[in-house]
């Protein structure tokens, strides 16, 4: 089973995205993480999804740091305890599970380092409706059309991201997904807001589920915002291809609002 995001996946080069600062890179099976030690969270993650070879196994894995990084490097566990806010797994826990039973199992289970996780308020990480139903509706692409897909996230680590326990908790994450078609490599990037989430002397209230909107973006937004550089991606933008209108940021209310 393959260490790492696979550039070469798709059968077209696809390098993962590179941020503006250092990072360590950690890799995983079938994915990578590249962590910003500053911030504490990961700049960039990518993991690589076989549709026609996906499991589904079982949930299992616990939350930890990963010893290859120093602790102070990594959001651990004090700052989830008490309060609204989820460990959100950047790379989904099911994306890199395919293959064998076996290979399926290890690699669901490695989602669980918390360089793959970040703070998201309780409400949207557990919605069907906004970014997990976005993101089981990419899986579900893969799946019923036995596509390979790589798949790149992580939040944008903003200047204005409030403080929280040492941390800074940022407000908007973007995804962006990529496939092949043809001898060309197609994109789609998406951005999901949850700037409403308030700090407060006491911690950090959650608003209501509609607090949070899913948007789709093009891609060469997304790389300005998160400052990283997305190589072709921009390029491959189904947002920029001719005819498709409107071609900059559509707010998503159902996925039938989505154009891949």
């Amino acid at each position: 089973m393959s260490e790492g995001f696979d550039p070469d996946f798709l059968g077209i080069p696809l390098p993962l995205p590179s941020p503006a600062v250092d990072t360590i890179r950690l890799d995983y099976p079938r994915f990578s993480v590249l962590l910003d030690p500053v911030r504490r969270f990961a700049a960039v993650t990518g993991v690589i999804i076989d549709g026609a070879r996906l499991q589904d196994p079982p949930r299992a894995g616990e939350w930890r740091l990963d010893p290859r990084a120093p602790a102070t490097t990594q959001a651990g566990p004090e700052v989830y305890s008490r309060n609204d806010l989820d460990r959100g797994h950047l790379v989904r826990r099911r994306d890199p599970g395919w293959g064998s039973a076996s290979e399926a199992r290890d690699a669901t289970a490695a989602t669980f380092f918390y360089p793959n996780a970040a703070p998201q308020a309780a409400g949207f990480n557990q919605s069907k409706e906004l970014w997990l139903g976005l993101e089981d509706h990419v899986l579900a692409y893969a799946e019923s059309t036995d596509q390979r897909i790589a798949v790149f996230t992580a939040p944008v680590l903003g200047d204005d991201d409030p403080p929280y326990r040492g941390i800074r908790v940022p407000l908007r994450f973007w995804k962006i997904a990529v496939w092949r078609t043809g001898e060309r490599l197609a994109a789609a990037g998406f951005v999901l807001d949850q700037s409403d989430l308030v700090a407060t002397r006491q911690g950090l209230t959650v608003p209501p589920l509609g607090a949070f909107r899913t948007f789709q973006v093009p891609i060469r937004e997304i790389a300005a915002e998160a400052r990283v550089d997305v190589g072709p991606l921009t390029d491959a933008d189904v947002l920029a291809r001719p005819g498709v209108r409107p071609a900059g940021v559509r707010e998503l209310r159902s996925t039938a609002d989505i154009v891949l």
